[in-house]
């Protein structure tokens, strides 16, 4: 009875203690369904509860022209704005003011300012900095070098030849080993020149400054402007080369010569202008080389694709075809030339037999006639020589399947 009243009491205390244990966890899970409730943003009226699901950013690809301030180069012009402003440029060679006299420096002030004077449209005075790219100049050496280094050793071998042939005079020796010191002198000055120039193409510090004067031209200047996009670049073209002769022909007062651009020049104005770190280790001559321009151009039409592999494919099989032809002739002909070496006999009796018949007058009608019969009967026993060889080799296989 003792027993049973201990175990009583300690169901009655685990019981209690599940209990509490139920109490808490409600109190835990109530508390925690009221903060999230809590944390829910409210609607404002008239709104209803954004339930989509969220929708990631949309980027959209434009080309890059969009992002530059010309639209194209034409005609030795820049277009800008839809081809409502057009640019020409003349590119000036700078003079040293500094070293120049006190006469001179009047000269050129006195001409400068005559030629702001005689503006009548706005102008850009534009300096760009250039690192000076050498690669170029060192290529055209390394080829003339070439050239040099042929004479000199032409004219080596000649020398030394003169020298063991022992057929010239001291005089005509002396005269070619003076050609010879000649061109090696010469050959000796173009290395030194191309490791110099070699050299100081590594110093990125040598600059080259370019003076640039920039006019624009604005179709709004026209007066009636019922014009297509031709006749407006056209009348463009014909105003800017003038303004732009107009600006060389002042600009000589002051000593300083000036040349428009071709378009060629513009868009390497341009290339360094946007690409300013870039084209000191890769030049625009290298960029269109590497096809780097076909980037903004349309591929190739697919059908002009196919069209080329299509003949290439015809190319190919044509090729093949003709050579299987001309193996077969091959076999053809060697066919021919072993069918003639089996009738050599009975070509030699028939052409035999004619050489009778035709000398038959001088050798004797009845001799004749008894040597061609003797041929045929020759030719006839051949034959059946051959029959009777085919007859017996027939029995023999039939023989030999029987026994088998």
């Amino acid at each position: 009875m003792d027993s049973i009243k201990l175990l009583t009491i300690i169901l009655t205390i685990i019981l209690g203690i599940i209990f509490m244990l139920l109490i808490v966890l409600g109190f835990v899970y109530l508390s925690t369904k009221m903060k999230t409730q809590s944390e829910k943003p409210i609607p404002q009226q008239g709104n209803k509860p954004n339930n989509k699901t969220k929708k990631f950013k949309e980027y959209k690809t434009e080309s890059i022209m969009n992002f530059m301030e010309f639209d194209t180069v034409v005609d030795n012009m820049i277009v800008q704005k839809n081809g409502m402003r057009y640019i020409m440029v003349v590119e000036c060679q700078g003079i040293n003011y500094d070293l120049m006299s006190e006469v001179e420096k009047n000269a050129v002030e006195e001409g400068f300012l005559q030629f702001l004077n005689t503006l009548k449209y706005p102008i850009q005075i534009y300096t760009q900095t250039r690192t000076i790219n050498l690669d170029s100049s060192i290529q055209a050496y390394k080829e003339k070098m070439k050239e040099i280094q042929y004479a000199y050793e032409k004219q080596k071998m000649t020398y030394e030849e003169m020298q063991r042939s022992e057929k010239y005079t001291q005089e005509q020796l002396n005269k070619a080993y003076f050609e010879l010191t000649k061109q090696r002198n010469l050959y000796e000055y173009g290395k030194d020149i191309i490791y110099n120039t070699e050299k100081m193409s590594l110093n990125k510090n040598v600059l080259n400054k370019k003076y640039y004067v920039v006019i624009p031209y604005f179709v709004e200047e026209l007066e009636d402007n019922n014009f297509d996009k031709e006749e407006q670049r056209n009348m463009a073209f014909s105003e800017l080369y003038t303004r732009a002769q107009s600006t060389i022909r002042t600009l000589a007062v002051c000593g300083i010569n000036g040349k428009v651009m071709t378009s060629n020049e513009l868009v390497e104005l341009l290339y360094m202008a946007y690409n300013r770190d870039e084209a000191e280790i890769y030049g625009i001559d290298k960029a269109l080389k590497a096809g780097y321009d076909e980037l903004y151009s349309t591929a190739p039409d697919v059908i002009e694709k196919q069209i080329k592999a299509l003949d290439k494919e015809i190319e190919e099989e044509a090729f093949e075809k003709a050579k299987a032809t001309i193996v077969e002739v091959k076999n053809e002909r060697q066919k021919a030339l072993q069918e003639k070496k089996e009738k050599k006999t009975d070509l030699i009796d028939e052409v035999a037999q004619l050489i009778l018949q035709e000398n038959k007058g001088a050798i004797g009608e009845s001799i004749a006639k008894e040597a061609i019969n003797k041929i045929q009967n020759q030719k006839e026993k051949r034959k059946g020589g051959t029959k009777d060889n085919v007859k017996e080799q027939k029995t023999r296989r039939t023989r030999k399947t029987k026994t088998a």
